[in-house]
């Protein structure tokens, strides 16, 4: 029995034709098991009350939150484990990335997770923890990003980012792309007499002068708003997660 047995591994050693060909079969069984499951179920993203696309600012600020790397050091993903919620809050549920391309859950943490970070600290707080970390966090590695308040925002092209964004799935409308440019100075500088029209199209957006410098818009604005909308969008007071997964 066990030569017989014996003898059929050699043919599967010997030949690779044959080898290849069951080593395929079980590749595509296991990957139809993974599959076919998620064509039996509606959706397989939550539908939570609260969600939107990100605003013009917010999306400057994510891409260049993604341009300086942030997202290799901070993870935007809190697992449903009791020291992480009892540390960052409510776990990250899938609809929260829904409009991120890419999306940011990252793999590593040498800083804290951001997913909830919005609201947690003052505009100014986190200018002065960019521009030096040192001076808020003593014990910080991070490295300093002064220059982001030196650098004015270039985003003429704000419109044209939201439309490429639709193509991909990203619910914005007519208005919200014809509105872009405007939306985005609405929000950096605070406007009140714009304000509640930018909200309607975008509610929960932070408003104000986030740098510090009302005079001009900078990276560093758009960076701090992407900051402080993360993890503001969903009232987990009222969040039913049964009701998300019907």
């Amino acid at each position: 029995m066990k030569k017989r047995l014996l003898e059929k591994h050699k043919l599967l050693e010997t030949n690779v034709v044959l080898l290849c060909v069951l080593i395929l079969i079980t590749v595509s069984i296991g990957g139809l098991v993974q599959i076919v499951p998620l064509f039996t179920i509606e959706g397989t993203i939550e539908k939570v009350e609260g969600m939107r696309p990100y605003s013009p600012l917010e999306l400057a600020g994510g891409n260049i939150y993604i341009r300086e790397g942030c997202y290799l050091c901070h993870s935007q993903m809190i697992r449903p484990f009791r020291d992480e919620y009892e540390r960052y809050g409510h776990y990250s549920l899938a609809a929260e990335s829904m409009y991120d391309h890419p999306f940011q859950w990252g793999s590593k943490r040498t800083g804290p997770d951001l997913a909830r970070v919005g609201g947690k600290y003052s505009n100014e707080w986190h200018a002065v923890h960019l521009i030096d970390p040192r001076s808020v966090v003593p014990e910080s590695i991070m490295p300093p990003y002064a220059f982001l308040a030196r650098k004015d925002l270039a985003f003429d092209d704000a419109a044209e980012h939201l439309r490429t964004l639709r193509v991909v799935g990203v619910p914005y409308t007519d208005a919200q792309i014809g509105k872009a440019a405007e939306d985005l100075k609405t929000q950096a500088v605070g406007d009140e007499d714009k304000a509640e029209e930018l909200l309607a199209r975008y509610p929960k957006a932070p408003l104000g002068d986030f740098d510090g410098d009302p005079s001009r818009i900078t990276e560093l604005d758009a960076l701090i708003a992407y900051l402080q909308m993360r993890g503001n969008l969903v009232d987990f007071t009222a969040f039913d997660p049964e009701s998300a997964r019907r």
